[in-house]
């Protein structure tokens, strides 16, 4: 398989669980009108996706290691799929978190497994290229999910996003049993879980790294889980949360843009961080100011420019001192900080308020930066 062929499967993977975050937003208001439950309940819907996420990081981090990148891989898909298809029949709230659950899990393999596919195949400042490229096309992914969502709730309501997820796992299913090879070096070095789980807790830095990425992601997010409600409540339809979808994307890709600039011109990892935190604190502010009006998407911009300003420098760095352990590090560090997203969520599910939400993560981030330590420089 060449590489252009495989990175377009690999863009595809990994676009594929961030779709599938923010095609199921606009179902939220459908999902609470059918089962009858209030916004809170609807929301965690999108919080146990995370939770369960993180634990399919770890798994199938682990596995892509013990049996192989490839049957890893169509091992996830397989139960994203059989997890999509229960989600279809089950007439309870309960079951369909289940299902979200399993569908979580298997959506894991997405990313972790596709990452560590990319560094087998790509070294050095082709790696690097190759990350970026990625990182455009994960620019659009919500812009892509809320715009479709948003349609297929209009026609066919939640069903009709949970059949299309189950169309879209298909043909990944299937495009990757032709095409996906195995990549996993011989022979494999075999690196401690709880050896190196034990060296991450007691380290400053790690949990620094895994706070900044909780608290853009929640911020970004929350915006997910909370904003269907807002649009309802503010009486404007549900289309107009899939358009705000394609505004947001080109927040965050100019983001992603600044942020290489900014690099080139010489500025530091660090530096970018509290540049972003800050930003995305005075979108929160801007956020909570106009909620009661549908302008609020406009600050709302600010916020995912400053997600795609401080991830990769975050991600860049994260695990420099683990550089013997990748593999492993990489999906303790994921199953870090999708926990932390996944209770930030749950939080901001209940709480049911975005400008407070926005402003607290912003703050967090922003108070991270004072003392960073050496593994932000």
């Amino acid at each position: 398989m060449n590489n252009r062929h495989f990175l377009w499967l690999a863009i595809a993977l990994l676009m594929f669980p961030q779709i599938g975050q923010t095609l199921y937003s606009p179902a939220l208001g459908d999902i609470g009108r059918v089962f009858q439950v209030g916004p809170q309940a609807a929301a965690q819907t999108l919080s146990v996706y995370f939770l369960a996420f993180a634990v399919g990081v770890v798994v199938w981090g682990r596995l892509c290691d013990r049996i192989g990148r490839r049957p890893a891989m169509l091992a996830g898909l397989a139960i994203y799929a059989a997890a999509t298809l229960f989600g279809l029949r089950v007439s309870s709230f309960n079951g369909l978190l289940v299902a979200q659950v399993v569908a979580a899990f298997g959506a894991a393999v997405g990313s972790v497994v596709t990452q560590t596919v990319l560094r087998d195949r790509f070294k050095g400042a082709e790696l690097a290229q190759v990350f970026s490229l990625v990182g455009i096309a994960l620019a659009a992914s919500p812009a892509l999910g809320l715009f479709s969502g948003a349609g297929l709730v209009q026609l066919f309501g939640y069903r009709g996003v949970l059949g299309t997820l189950l169309l879209l796992v298909t043909v990944l299913w299937l495009w990757s049993w032709y095409t996906l090879a195995e990549t996993r070096p011989r022979p494999v070095r075999s690196v401690g879980l709880l050896e190196t789980l034990g060296q991450m807790l007691r380290d400053p830095g790690i949990w620094r790294s895994a706070l900044w990425i909780a608290s853009f992601n929640v911020a970004l997010f929350s915006y997910y889980s909370l904003g269907p409600f807002i649009f309802q409540r503010l009486g404007l339809a549900a289309s107009w949360f899939g358009y705000s979808g394609a505004l947001l994307a080109l927040g965050s890709g100019f983001g992603a843009w600044l942020n290489r600039y900014l690099l080139q011109a010489g500025f530091k990892p660090l530096q970018l961080i509290r540049l972003a935190a800050a930003i995305a604190l005075l979108g929160g502010v801007g956020v909570w100011s106009l909620q009661k009006s549908d302008a609020f998407v406009l600050p709302m911009l600010l916020v995912v420019l400053a997600f795609g300003l401080a991830i990769p420098n975050v991600l860049g760095s994260a695990l420099a001192d683990y550089a013997d352990r990748l593999g492993t590090a990489g999906a303790l560090l994921g199953l870090m900080y999708y926990l932390l997203i996944g209770a930030g969520l749950m939080l901001a599910g209940w709480f049911q308020a975005l400008g407070e939400t926005l402003i607290v993560c912003s703050a967090v981030a922003l108070l991270l930066t004072i003392k960073p330590g050496k593994a932000i420089v």
